[in-house]
């Protein structure tokens, strides 16, 4: 698995976005308990610190140690830890749920379905999920998916295509639930914008080859152009899953 995001694990903490209540509450309407859930990639622990007030133990794993470092200690009952996804370190048939969020498109899936497999306990559920470009006004958005196709096109990793297309293409060996329409909503200043696109793993390939950031006076300048300083403005993401139960029960 790459690790693309120890650079920019502040800004990853501070600027990514938080899933919503709907998105939990699907798939603790199919999960067959809430003693053990594992967050794999968890990053700074933004779905690990949800789980945890409805799980009674919640492992938390990451192969980024500065992720990980980013993850505010709010509950007792969350265990994180240095660990790639495909071995876990777990035992046998713990966990009631898995999630993976915005990372199962980094994994060697096929490792990590069987390290999945092995760790969900019978009936227990898988989910993959993710979000793609998020949606503003016209004005924000073409220039966004300027930055996104048109600078740091060809310095995207290979891997962003599964995210593009939500996951469509994945092969997925569990019993599949179909995934809902939900969407991310908040409010964000110009300010909020610029932090997360600096949390783009292509941003960051951009600034380590070129020495510079795409996002320099000139772009700034175009966003000031549809966004003042002190405007908030509601952002808005689509999100896509995979979600489904372990098929091998005994």
């Amino acid at each position: 698995m790459k690790d693309n995001f120890s650079a920019q694990a502040t800004a990853y903490a501070r600027y990514r976005p938080t899933y919503p209540p709907e998105l939990y509450d699907f798939l603790y309407a199919h999960t067959p308990g809430f003693a053990f859930a594992w967050d794999c990639a968890t990053g700074n622990g933004q779905v690990a610190r949800v789980l945890a007030d409805a799980f009674d133990h919640v492992e938390a794993t990451d192969i980024s140690a500065a992720q990980i470092n980013n993850a505010p200690p709010t509950h007792q009952n969350i265990r994180y830890r240095v660990a790639p996804a495909e071995n876990s370190g777990l035992p046998d048939a713990c966990c009631d749920l898995i999630t993976v969020g915005q990372a199962a498109h980094w994994f060697d899936r096929p490792a990590f379905y069987t390290e999945a497999n092995r760790c969900l306990k019978p009936g227990g559920l898988l989910a993959l999920f993710g979000y793609g470009l998020f949606s503003a006004d016209p004005e924000t958005d073409a220039l966004v998916y300027y930055l996104y196709e048109d600078i740091l096109g060809t310095y995207w990793d290979p891997e962003r295509r599964y995210v593009e297309e939500g996951y469509a293409s994945f092969e997925f060996p569990f019993a599949d639930i179909p995934f809902p329409p939900v969407f991310m909503e908040t409010t964000w200043t110009v300010e909020d914008v610029l932090g997360f696109l600096e949390s783009w793993s292509a941003l960051q390939h951009f600034i380590r080859r070129n020495g510079y950031s795409p996002i320099d006076e000139v772009f700034r300048e175009k966003l000031a152009a549809c966004w003042a300083v002190d405007e908030v403005k509601k952002i808005r993401f689509p999100l896509f899953g995979k979600v489904g139960k372990r098929i091998n029960t005994p």
